[in-house]
């Protein structure tokens, strides 16, 4: 694995982390912390599978993995403001916060395929990826909100089949004040109708599907 975030490139496979080319030193149990934050990016990492991971049948305490973490931010902060790429989820572990991408040798960048949905905020348009999408206010999801009223981690966007609209869903991660779908609270995964409005405390998004019909059809719950 060779990731690219910033002026930093992490190569796995030489064990080497480099910003702008030159090498930056990170002990061996950092750069292996590093490396699951970036495989797992952007989710949150247990600190109990972190310690199983960097030190298998070994009992450590916590500080063992603080200490790191605080290696990783003081290496990556290095000539550059940088020092939030490792995010604290306090209670629960860590995660790379940080936008990355494939830098493999001889590998065409990457780009999300677009498909025909995308959902308006704040007059900005916002393009649907197949699969799955988190929207919330925290940085690290693909689709940030940054409203009041909005939960980190607020629901879940689904896109599973690209030219219907009928495949596409959303539901509520267990948000503060709640998910609306045409000011009916989200109670499970529900399918979304072009020109649908959400509603995410103070931010209110419109969903939006190329050539779908103006007319409405019956909201379907989908069942599990």
């Amino acid at each position: 694995m060779r990731v690219r975030f910033g002026a930093f490139i992490l190569d796995v496979n030489v064990r080497q982390l480099t910003r702008a080319g030159v090498p930056l030193h990170l002990s061996p149990k950092a750069f292996d912390l590093l490396t699951v934050l970036v495989e797992r990016r952007p989710a949150v990492v247990d600190k109990a599978v972190l310690r199983r991971r960097l030190w298998p049948d070994v009992t450590v305490v916590d500080a063992a993995l603080t200490n790191l973490v605080v290696e990783i931010r003081a290496v990556l902060k290095e000539g550059t403001a940088e020092s939030s790429l490792v995010r604290t989820v306090h209670g629960t572990g860590y995660a790379f916060a940080g936008e990355a991408s494939d830098d493999s040798p001889g590998r065409a960048p990457e780009t999300p395929r677009a498909t025909p949905f995308w959902l308006v905020w704040d007059d900005r348009p916002i393009v649907l990826a197949p699969g799955a999408q988190v929207v919330g206010r925290d940085p690290a999801c693909e689709i940030w909100v940054d409203a009041d009223g909005v939960s980190r981690r607020h629901a879940r966007v689904r896109v599973v089949a690209d030219g219907d609209p009928r495949g596409v869903t959303i539901e509520d991660l267990g948000s503060t004040n709640g998910t609306y779908v045409q000011r009916r609270r989200v109670t499970g995964e529900t399918r979304l109708e072009n020109g649908d409005r959400i509603g995410m405390g103070d931010a209110t998004l419109v969903f939006r599907a190329r050539g779908a019909a103006d007319a409405p059809t019956k909201r379907v719950k989908v069942r599990r």
